[in-house]
């Protein structure tokens, strides 16, 4: 199987602008391609994955990546399926996030060794002295306005309307294409579904202003089996970045996809080989319940985005938080497992009789409702059951000198701060 059949099998390809030619021209030798990441956010999020683990796939097959963040585009903002212009940000914020996604990127690529090793770029480098006129002259004049008025993001807002700042975006792309394959000889783009009218505006130039054959690979826009877009959770982007989504947030997102989709992403978002994903399908098959394909698919990724360590941590978590062993568990893995429960913190005049705090930290209404739980057997300090009335907080409940768990009932977890 070629690389190029193995993506496809994968279902990492949705289009490509000449497949026979592509394919061949990855079989013949080693190719340089890039994939460009504009600085929007201080992080990548899960919708980013997939050109990367595109771009890792080439890689490894021995073809040569140059990963782009765009420090000049960042600057610009790409309409590509956005209702509204985005707000310009400053150009030491768009430095600060071209930063740290390059940090972000530089994990997954290989860019120590090997004639393939990845190379950064960022097209502030090439965009920072050229002149207006200079652009106009030397890039604008091979783009007509009917070809930029026909890209669907340049129509999607003409009725709402757009700057000419976003519209001229698809020509600042299609520049970054032609001065990459001018100065390193890239010859393929990797990117999002959503970016075809802009990646084509750099395959156009190329032909136009170098009279050069240049490829394009979209990755599909990934849905889950209801039809919705993938990569959100509970509204919020999945992000990279651990300090913004949790290697047990992350952990937790991917073991509770679908079943319909477990297989699919196996495919998608893990190296594993496609024989070893056949037998998960088989074991999965037989036994859904013990939901085989999803613990794999939560190890594969989080060891990937976040490292091994950081897997069995979030693995650790999520089985003492199962089994109810809280006292197991430090204050930062218990920060991690239950950072979207409720959080009351401690004041200095506060009472820490369990009655009183039950109600002072919302967990019940009222002083009647907190006794009744208690005598119930339904409240549970750091996994051990308290029944008596007069219980108060102290030392031996703090973990870590820094919170105590109660639960309420079965499932309803919260968190006292001191």
């Amino acid at each position: 199987m070629t690389i190029f059949e193995e993506l496809k099998e994968r279902g990492l390809i949705f289009q490509t602008t000449d497949e026979e030619a592509l394919e061949k021209a990855l079989t013949e030798g080693q190719l340089a391609f890039y994939s460009g990441y504009d600085p929007t956010a201080d992080s990548l999020h899960l919708g980013h994955l997939v050109p990367i683990i595109v771009c890792r796939h080439l890689q490894l097959a021995g073809h040569k990546p140059y990963p782009l963040v765009g420090g000049a585009t960042g600057l610009i903002g790409d309409p590509s399926f956005k209702d509204t212009e985005r707000s310009l940000q400053t150009k030491e914020t768009v430095d600060g996030w071209v930063a740290k996604i390059q940090a972000q990127l530089s994990h997954f690529l290989n860019f120590d060794s090997g004639s393939n090793k990845a190379e950064m770029v960022n097209n502030y480098d090439w965009f920072a002295d050229i002149s207006f006129i200079d652009f106009l002259r030397d890039v604008g004049k091979y783009f007509t306005v009917n070809y930029m008025m026909s890209k669907e993001s340049v129509k999607k807002r003409i009725e709402t309307g757009i700057s000419y700042t976003e519209f001229a975006y698809q020509i600042m792309q299609g520049f970054d294409f032609y001065e990459l394959n001018r100065r390193y000889g890239v010859t393929l783009q990797i990117g999002g579904s959503d970016q075809w009218g802009n990646m084509t505006a750099g395959t156009e130039l190329l032909r136009r202003k170098a009279d050069k054959v240049s490829h394009v690979i979209t990755v599909p826009l990934i849905t889950d089996a209801t039809g919705k877009k993938f990569g959100k959770s509970e509204g919020n982007a999945v992000w990279l970045d651990a300090s913004k989504t949790s290697p047990y947030e992350m952990y937790q997102f991917w073991l509770n996809v679908m079943d319909e989709d477990a297989v699919r992403f196996l495919k998608i978002f893990t190296f594993l080989p496609l024989t070893e994903i056949e037998d998960i399908r088989k074991s999965f098959k037989a036994e859904p319940h013990k939901r085989l394909a999803q613990k794999i698919l939560a190890r594969e990724v989080v060891t990937l985005v976040h490292g091994e360590a950081a897997y069995k941590e979030a693995l650790n978590i999520t089985e003492q938080l199962f089994s109810g062993n809280i006292q197991k568990l430090t204050a930062a893995e218990l920060r991690q497992g239950l950072s979207n429960v409720p959080n009351y913190a401690v004041q200095s005049q506060d009472s820490l009789n369990i009655v009183d705090i039950l109600v002072t930290s919302g967990i019940v209404t009222s002083k009647r409702q907190a006794r009744e739980d208690l005598q119930n057997g339904a409240i549970y300090i750091n996994g051990r059951r308290v029944q008596d009335t007069a219980y108060s907080l102290s030392d031996k409940d703090k973990i870590d000198n820094e919170l105590t768990v109660i639960r309420r009932g079965k499932k309803k977890y919260f968190m006292i701060t001191y």
